[in-house]
């Protein structure tokens, strides 16, 4: 029979060849159209997505293989690689030393300015004319006579105001006004802790003294007030900057370790860290009820200087953990931002250029993504690189995957291609649900 089959395919003409290889070709298509419509159908059943996750969580971590698939010899000097990595870890900790020390002998140099600054706020140094002189951009410079017009109502106003109360000493609230304008800042106050903070004078930056352990103090200078007899406030963070023996590759730059707040006096009644809450409470055998007071923690700025203990093993609860992270994250924008800008914090203009660059970023980020997915889906030839996922990158990959699945703008190279890697092992989990698709 098959020798039939030979010699009638040579007996074949070659048109009708043709014919028959232009069938084949519209088979196939009508196959690829219905795998299509199948993964597509499969994309919208939520048992299979699911399915398809977990299949996804269990990849995390894994090996690639393709370590494991080099020669030995390779392998050897793939260590030899990761010993000089090693060793450029230790050299960038020895640059960030630099760097701190560095920050020392400038922030020297910044303190005058920062001490002036401080007597112009509590009204110890009035500026002169000449250092009040400020010239404004072009976009904001106005015509002659409209200055003018300003100026008459301007001094107009002054005088009534002149009339109506005293002159203004310093600049009032000038420290809360800036932590009222962060938004970092503005989610820890409370209306009991502004009261307190209109007595907030200056916040200074004190950086550990040469040869001694990396860190940085932040000091909060109070004039005398009502709630508590400190004069000053201290928080110091504590900071490492060498690579971790057991991880040396996770190294990248100095990090907190932890920190130390100090103890408030506060006067009798103005604690604004607790509160006191009654609550009664009905006896089970005689009836009676009777009114317990009780003193619990209560929300407040000020719960800043008694941070979470960082036991010595390391080891912390979760919500012990968030509150660390984000007390981490609040010190080092007082240090870095708030303390060298705090007069463009209280006029705003700090706050609009954050927000100008942080959207810019993310306008340029969009354009990026949208160019490279017009080319995925422009691109026949286009295979997207397939990578295991690592401890490091799980996260990353496994959102991006959930919103390529979800998206009613993902592309549809790319969700057959999603389908159809794990198609064999979804039906075998879901077989119950064949019938559906």
């Amino acid at each position: 029979m098959a020798d039939l089959d030979n010699k009638d395919q040579a007996e074949m003409d070659p048109a009708d060849m043709e014919d028959v290889e232009e069938v084949e070709e519209e088979e196939t298509g009508e196959d690829n159209s219905k795998a299509r419509q199948l993964t597509m159908q499969m994309m919208q059943n939520p048992q299979i997505l699911a399915a398809l996750q977990e299949r996804l969580d269990g990849l995390v971590g894994s090996p690639s293989g393709y370590m494991e698939s080099l020669p030995k010899v390779v392998k050897r000097r793939v260590n030899a690689l990761k010993n000089l990595q090693v060793k450029c870890a230790h050299i960038e900790a020895k640059f960030y030393e630099e760097v701190h020390e560095l920050e020392r002998k400038y922030a020297a140099l910044y303190q005058p300015l920062f001490d002036k600054r401080s007597e112009i706020v509590r009204a110890a140094y009035e500026p002169t004319d000449e250092e009040c002189e400020w010239k404004q951009d072009e976009e904001e410079e106005l015509t002659v006579s409209k200055q003018e017009e300003m100026k008459e109502k301007a001094k107009v106003e002054e005088e009534k105001k002149d009339e109506e109360k005293e002159d203004p000493k310093g600049i009032p609230e000038f420290w809360l006004t800036v932590f009222k304008n962060v938004d970092l800042l503005s989610e820890m106050l409370q209306e009991h802790d502004e009261p307190i903070l209109k007595h907030l004078q200056d916040i200074k930056v004190k950086f550990s003294d040469a040869g001694q352990p990396m860190s940085f103090t932040l000091e909060f200078h109070f004039e005398p007030n009502e709630f508590f007899t400190n004069t000053v406030l201290t928080k110091t963070y504590k900071m490492r900057s060498e690579p971790d023996e057991s991880d040396p590759f996770s190294f990248d730059g100095p990090e907190i370790m932890g920190c130390t707040g100090c103890s408030i006096d506060w006067v009798k009644g103005k604690n604004v860290t607790l509160k006191t809450i009654k609550k009664k409470q009905k006896h089970k055998g005689r009836g009676t009820v009777r009114t317990v007071t009780k003193t619990v923690p209560n929300d407040s700025f000020f719960n800043f200087f008694s941070p979470p203990e960082v036991p010595e093993g390391g080891e912390m609860d979760e919500d012990s953990e968030a509150v660390l992270a984000a007390d981490f994250e609040i010190g080092h924008f007082i240090r870095e931002r708030i303390v060298p800008r705090a007069v463009l914090y209280f006029t705003g203009e700090a706050i609009e250029d954050d927000d100008d660059d942080y959207d810019e970023e993310g306008e340029e980020a969009d354009d990026e993504e949208g160019e490279e997915e017009a080319d995925e889906e422009n691109d026949p030839d286009y295979e997207p690189k397939v990578r295991v996922q690592t401890s490091t990158d799980a996260d990353t990959e496994i959102s991006t995957y959930r919103h390529t699945v979800t998206s009613t703008h993902a592309s549809l190279p790319l969700l057959i291609l999603l389908a159809k890697t794990w198609l064999t092992s979804a039906l075998v989990i879901f077989g119950p649900f064949k019938r559906e698709i």
